[in-house]
């Protein structure tokens, strides 16, 4: 037997500490009307979870607490039933205790506690246990008084829970709620995933297009490295390779120079010696002195131009970049967290009441966006580059006048020195070969002065560019990196200066592209795409494991709607099998049997409201909207004997009742529960009825204990223990047991 015993303390009628023990196989239990014997089976019920007070007889969970009666018995303050069963056959798999306690308890504040084998746990913990063992707290196996043809009487939805819950697919039921629940949290987690990615995706789409500019950039930047290096190396060996032609051209003029000096001393030292003697060589002598200064002047006022006019395209050069960056800047990319901040500090203006103030706070912030986002231009340099170059224009504008005078005073000097010369010529006094001496020297110096002027030029041109050189480098540090200006691995690079000067054009064009290619801020917006696309790729795999999940889902609960329409359907032929046999008993003859039919439409609901509510016992259907065919149910046919009876409809009461027992107990039989409680289910019929009732009870306590609340005779001489129900004055149940066969050696 799996039933130990049931105890009951402050349950309705049952004040204090009830226990019965159920040592037989058929435990009957009798009193008089109003005595409380009805209690027990509502016992069952609530320890087993009944969740419908009003099928316990009550209103709220305060109901089920004794309320005290007499002055002697107050009212308790809670209600508990507990209920023992031997699980040494593991009549609950997966407990190993040989003995398992179910005891529920209910508070007057209408809170229910549970517990199993001591140790609080939920009703769903209950539910599923009992599920597993077949027990359920209503249905086939506790039919109480009044009760015995609901399965008649339900609808056919009705029915095929009871006929369910019998035949042990609450299990399935439940875990296929569990899965539907699990799958509308799964859908709804698939949206919001997929609401995520659709927020996330064109800050994704932005941050790419930024990426590729950036990308592009890095590219162009690696390209301007390579043409910078090839640049450099070409720029650094030419200006080398200048630097030692020039020098070692100079060398030989400037030594001749030196050479045509001091043959020009000796000259003029002849005609300082001559000079009083003769007026002419003190011409000579005076005019080379003057014309000396002169072109030395003259070569200096030359050089000091050349340097203006460096300085001066040095700071032209400056300023079209800087009009070109500034030019750019009209059309610069900015990013949009950016202006979503400048957005976000105008919105922090709206505690400003002044509406003038409010105006002048947001043009004042929309300058300080533009200004902030204008990058390094400087309008202030080209003002200042400006003014320089025109100092250096003035300067330069001098330094062309005093040419010009010193020019013409050389000029002037010149045609002295021919006149001069020509006197002198005229006159074949071998005492002149000194003044001509003079002459051819000073020709000669001024050829060769001429070319070290033409070559000091050059070597001046050359520092200017070896300058602009150092200037690139210090800008393609800036611009490219330090691997830009590391020239030296591409070793000596000779090109000629037009190729040289395409390069550095290409160089320019890169240098405004990579500009115009917003570049800035790049790591950051890197880092921020790497982020945004790990998260989105991350939403992405969530979204496949949702879906995998989802699929899972579907096939189980596909295989549960399979499994338990399988055994409903095989236990639906063989119940009619027993109840065809039952039934005949009965009647003497007449033919019963169930089939299944669809209920008719209703209102369309979500497989988990259909289940929770067929699992809960919910009564009540929608209205008609958006219709559809209803779940399956259960019809009941019955035929009997020497009657055109086809219909429930049409039998009697004590019909109906003999109908229901005979498949209850045919759905018994197929399944048999642990425990079957059956309350004055035989109050309806007669003698000869009670006998083949009594005669079905022996058969059914084979393979389930019964407990019998009843005032028949007949089914008490079946019982082998029975338990006496008596009612004070205080209005407090009372219990009184003796064995039958106790009590027919008494009788004796």
């Amino acid at each position: 037997m799996h039933l130990k015993s049931l105890e009951l303390s402050g349950f309705k009628s049952f004040a204090k500490k009830a226990n019965l023990t159920f040592t037989s196989s058929i435990t009957g239990i009798v009193g008089p009307n109003g005595s409380g014997k009805s209690n027990v089976a509502e016992a069952f019920r609530f320890v087993l979870g009944e969740q419908s007070i009003k099928s316990l007889r009550g209103k709220r969970g305060e109901d089920m607490i004794w309320n005290g009666g007499g002055a002697d018995a107050g009212r308790a303050g809670r209600a508990s039933v507990k209920l023992v069963f031997d699980n040494t056959r593991k009549l609950f798999p997966g407990i190993d205790f040989d003995e398992v306690s179910i005891e529920r308890v209910v508070n007057r504040d209408n809170s229910n506690e549970y517990l199993l084998n001591g140790t609080a746990v939920r009703l769903r913990d209950v539910v599923e246990l009992l599920s597993a063992a077949h027990i359920g707290a209503t249905g086939h196996h506790i039919i109480s008084q009044g009760e015995a043809d609901r399965i008649l009487s339900a609808s056919i939805r009705e029915r095929r829970e009871i006929i369910e819950d019998a035949l042990g697919l609450k299990v399935y039921q439940w875990k296929k709620l569990e899965s539907l629940r699990k799958l509308e949290r799964t859908e709804e987690n698939m949206k919001q995933v997929e609401s995520l990615r659709r927020e996330i995706a064109p800050h994704i789409r932005f941050l790419k297009k930024q990426v590729e500019k950036i990308e592009k950039a890095q590219e162009m930047r690696r390209d301007l490295v390579d043409i910078y290096r090839g640049y450099f190396a070409a720029e650094s060996a030419y200006i080398s390779a200048e630097k030692e032609r020039l020098h070692r051209e100079i060398a030989a003029p400037r030594k001749e120079l030196g050479e045509l000096d001091h043959e020009l001393e000796r000259a003029k030292s002849v005609l300082t010696a001559a000079k009083g003697k003769d007026h002419k060589s003190g011409l000579v002598v005076d005019l080379e002195g003057r014309l000396s200064a002169v072109r030395i002047e003259k070569d200096a006022v030359t050089l000091d131009i050349g340097r203006l006019e460096g300085e001066a395209n040095a700071n032209r050069r400056a300023i079209d970049k800087e009009k070109d960056k500034q030019k750019r800047d009209e059309f610069k990319t900015v990013y949009l967290k950016d202006l979503e901040e400048v957005v976000s500090s105008i919105e922090s203006f709206h505690s400003l009441d002044d509406a003038k103030k409010l105006f002048h706070e947001i043009v004042s912030a929309l300058k300080a966006f533009i200004s902030k986002h204008r990058g390094t231009n400087d309008s202030a340099f080209i003002g200042e580059a400006e003014k320089e170059i025109e100092s250096l224009n003035n300067q330069k504008a001098a330094k062309e006048a005093k040419q010009k005078s010193l020019s013409e005073a050389e000029a002037k000097l010149v045609k002295e020195y021919e006149e001069l010369k020509a006197a002198i010529d005229k006159e074949k006094d071998t005492n002149r070969d000194a003044e001509k001496d003079v002459f051819r020297i000073i020709a000669r110096q001024n050829e060769v002065r001429s070319i070290v002027t033409n070559l000091n030029n050059s070597i001046a041109a050359l520092a200017h560019e070896e300058d602009a050189m150092k200037r690139e480098l210090g800008e393609a540090a800036n611009i490219a990196g330090r691997e830009a200006v590391d020239y030296a691995a591409h070793g000596a690079v000779h090109r000629d200066r037009q190729a040289q000067e395409a390069q550095r054009h290409q160089i320019e064009k890169l240098k405004i592209r990579i500009e115009d290619a917003g570049a800035g801020g790049g790591t950051e917006v890197m880092k921020e795409y790497r982020e945004t696309e790990e998260r989105d790729a991350f939403l992405a795999r969530e979204l496949e494991d949702l879906a995998r999940a989802k699929d899972e889902l579907h096939k189980l609960i596909a295989g549960l709607d399979a499994r338990i329409d399988y055994e409903f359907k095989s236990g639906i032929v063989k119940i009619n099998q027993q109840f065809g046999e039952f039934f005949s008993l009965m009647f003497g003859g007449g033919k019963a049997e169930l089939f299944v039919v669809r209920e008719p439409k209703r209102r369309k609901k979500s497989d988990t409201e259909d289940l929770a509510e067929a699992l809960s016992g919910a009564d009540g259907e929608a209205p008609a909207e958006d219709d559809e065919d209803g779940p399956e149910g259960i019809e009941v046919n019955v035929s009997l004997p020497r009657k055109k009876v086809k219909s429930l409809m049409m039998l009697s009461g004590g019909e109906r009742a003999l109908t229901s027992i005979a498949l209850l107990f045919a759905i018994s039989q197929v399944n048999p529960p642990p425990f079957v409680i059956l309350d004055e289910t035989d109050a309806a019929l007669d003698e000869a009825n009670s006998k083949k009732y009594g005669d079905m009870i022996e058969n059914l306590s084979k393979n389930s204990q019964l407990i019998l609340i009843t005032h028949n005779r007949e089914t008490m001489s079946r019982a082998g223990v029975i338990y006496g129900v008596t009612m004070g004055s205080d209005g407090a149940s009372k219990l009184l047991s003796i064995a039958f066969e106790d009590a027919v050696k008494v009788a004796k």
